[in-house]
């Protein structure tokens, strides 16, 4: 059995002939298409993952606002507590200021009118002990309340004539002053005792209704007082004193 060459050499040729047509026409098409797939796929793996980071960084950005946001709102609540609590304190405190302030007022006005009291409780007593003392002198000696202070007063001057003589100096003048007018049988018993003891001395006679009853005798640089004050105080003080001997002689509790 012979070879036939050429045959053999024209099914070789067309062989590599179907080779090159399929490599150029079916299998370089198929790589490519698989070639830009892989790239394709790459490239979307690449995004995906730049997503995935992307959205990590977006949920730790999220995170952390959420936490601050949280931190603040703690923030904002504590001052807002805090601020409560000193317009509280504050209101509070100037509440109490204004509590002590009239608590202080009302104890200076409660002050004021026991001292206003007092001192009515204190005139009244004044004008009755004066009026049962001018009925005691007219019941019981037949006379006013100005003589018997110009008799005590004629007693009391003896003793002090040179003082009064001393204070008098060059001047001539005296001055005897009351609330009320003097009667004259007064008036004259006192000149005559003034005149005896002070011979060069003129004694005038004067009206002061807001002076207290009795009589104030000037004489040069001295004055020598004579009134009911003098005896009103004592009055206030003894009675000031029989009150507190009274309220410290109460039973306390516990004292049997």
């Amino acid at each position: 059995m012979s070879i036939d060459w050429i045959t053999v050499i024209a099914q070789i040729a067309n062989f590599l002939v179907l080779v090159w047509l399929l490599k150029r026409f079916l299998y370089r098409p198929i790589l490519d298409g698989i070639d830009a797939r892989e790239a394709e796929i790459t490239r979307r793996m690449a995004e995906a993952g730049e997503a995935e980071k992307k959205a990590q960084t977006a949920e730790t950005e999220f995170r952390q606002q959420q936490k601050q946001l949280l931190s603040d709102q703690d923030s904002a609540i504590e001052q807002a507590l805090q601020e409560s609590e000193n317009q509280r304190d504050s209101l509070l405190a100037e509440a109490r200021t204004k509590l002590e302030q009239e608590q202080k007022d009302w104890h200076k006005h409660l002050e004021r009118e026991r001292q206003k009291f007092t001192a009515q409780l204190q005139r009244a007593g004044e004008e009755t002990l004066l009026e049962l003392t001018r009925k005691a002198l007219r019941d019981l000696a037949d006379e006013s309340l100005e003589e018997a202070i110009v008799r005590h007063v004629s007693a009391r001057l003896r003793p002090i004539a040179s003082e009064l003589s001393e204070a008098a100096g060059d001047s001539k003048e005296a001055v005897a002053t009351t609330r009320d007018p003097l009667p004259d049988a007064a008036q004259a018993l006192m000149q005559a005792d003034l005149k005896s003891l002070l011979p060069s001395m003129t004694l005038h006679f004067e009206t002061d209704p807001q002076q207290a009853p009795g009589l104030v005798l000037r004489i040069g640089g001295a004055q020598v007082a004579w009134t009911v004050d003098s005896y009103t105080e004592e009055f206030d003080a003894l009675l000031s004193e029989r009150m507190g001997a009274g309220a410290s002689g109460r039973v306390q509790p516990g004292d049997a």
